[in-house]
């Protein structure tokens, strides 16, 4: 704008010269003299009145110049006349060239507050509808806890008599290794069933993490052990790959074997027979934002991150899944078959332990799930 300016100035003050110029040979010809119509109307654009009315003077006394040059006998008068007929059309162009511009300006500003008023609005309607999102996601989670109450007391019964009945066959005497193996994995199954509904009997006020450094192949192996029966069984090959010297993870167990169980879980629905699913464990330097995250749930500088990935090779999920993939409720499964929370509570207890879980899929060729967690290179005094 400035730029445009100075030009419209250069150009308007060109053309006072040469009007200026051409008076000065042709003092007799008063029509020259409306040339200076030109500067004043190139000045308008600028918008300046200090302009404007500094143009107009300069312009009345160029004009008003021109009777002090020798004219013919008689016809002083005349020229008189027909200067202050110019001075008069001067003023007027000046008038309204001013009052056009102006209004030009005045046009600008209101469609300018105009734009901002509705940018305003709109981001005060998306506001609206994001909070308005979050009431129903709350109210839905809500419903989900007093769900739940209701039910814990009727499917604690049954859960009590498979405990006791778990209890018997260890006891049996015919009872080889391998079964006292499988007993024992149904019995811890069975206590973590029972913290899992205590855990959600309000899906709004989960239970503190209980975090302790811990080696995290100690937290990935009970969780693969647990699924391997029904990979086996559905022809999917399940692998771990834990790096060496792997950093310490700052976790509790328990949450974090729930997260992998519903990682793993969603894999093999995803991943077709002949297909296989990739758990790697490792660890990376943290970056600053992560570094002040978990700051937040543990004490001490972080420089690791522990990073747990489980990649599957199944169908894969299309953008628009994708974005919606840890939206409470939000399911692919069939009716029955999924209640679209495993992501969103998963992506909850990531959160609760400074870190954070991500997610890249591909249609046709699968998905990776990524379970970031502060880590520690070096053991501490005590490791539990």
């Amino acid at each position: 704008m400035a730029h445009r300016n100075r030009l419209v100035l250069a150009v308007a003050a060109a053309c006072f010269l040469v009007i200026v110029v051409i008076e000065k040979f042709a003092p007799a010809n008063v029509v020259g003299a409306y040339g200076y119509v030109v500067p004043i109307l190139l000045v308008a654009i600028v918008r300046n009145r200090r302009l404007m009315v500094m143009t107009v003077l300069a312009c009345v006394v160029a004009t008003c110049a021109g009777l002090l040059q020798p004219t013919k006998p008689g016809r002083f008068q005349a020229a008189v006349i027909n200067r202050s007929v110019v001075v008069g059309v001067l003023f007027l162009v000046a008038y309204l060239g001013t009052s056009w511009e102006e209004r030009k300006a005045r046009e600008e500003a209101a469609r300018a507050a105009l734009a901002r008023q509705t940018e305003s609005l709109l981001k005060a309607n998306a506001q609206l509808v994001e909070i308005k999102d979050q009431l129903n996601r709350s109210e839905r989670l809500a419903a989900v806890g007093q769900l739940v109450a209701s039910v814990a007391h009727e499917v604690g019964t049954p859960l009590h008599s498979i405990a006791w009945h778990v209890q018997a066959l260890a006891e049996e005497p015919g009872v080889t290794a391998d079964m006292t193996c499988r007993i024992d994995i149904i019995d811890g199954q069975l206590d973590r069933v029972v913290r899992i509904i205590q855990d959600l009997l309000s899906a709004t006020r989960q239970r503190k993490p209980d975090h302790t450094w811990t080696p995290i192949e100690r937290v990935v192996s009970p969780s693969a052990a647990l699924l391997e029966p029904a990979y086996h069984g559905k022809g999917v090959a399940l692998r771990l790959e834990v790096e060496p010297e792997a950093p310490l993870v700052w976790a509790d167990e328990e949450r974090i074997h729930q997260v992998l169980v519903n990682l793993l879980t969603n894999a093999l629905a995803a991943t077709p027979a002949g297909g296989e699913v990739v758990i790697r464990a490792g660890g990376r330097p943290a970056t600053p934002e992560e570094a002040e995250i978990a700051s937040r749930s543990m004490e001490g500088p972080l420089t690791m991150m522990v990073t747990v990935a489980v990649s599957d090779t199944g169908c894969g999920m299309p953008d628009e899944d994708l974005e919606k993939a840890f939206t409470p409720f939000f399911t692919t499964k069939a009716i029955g078959k999924g209640t679209g929370l495993g992501l969103f509570l998963s992506r909850e207890t990531a959160h609760a332990h400074g870190g954070h879980l991500s997610i890249e899929s591909m249609v046709g060729k699968g998905t990776t799930v990524v379970l970031s967690l502060p880590g520690l290179t070096s053991a501490p005094q005590a490791v539990a």
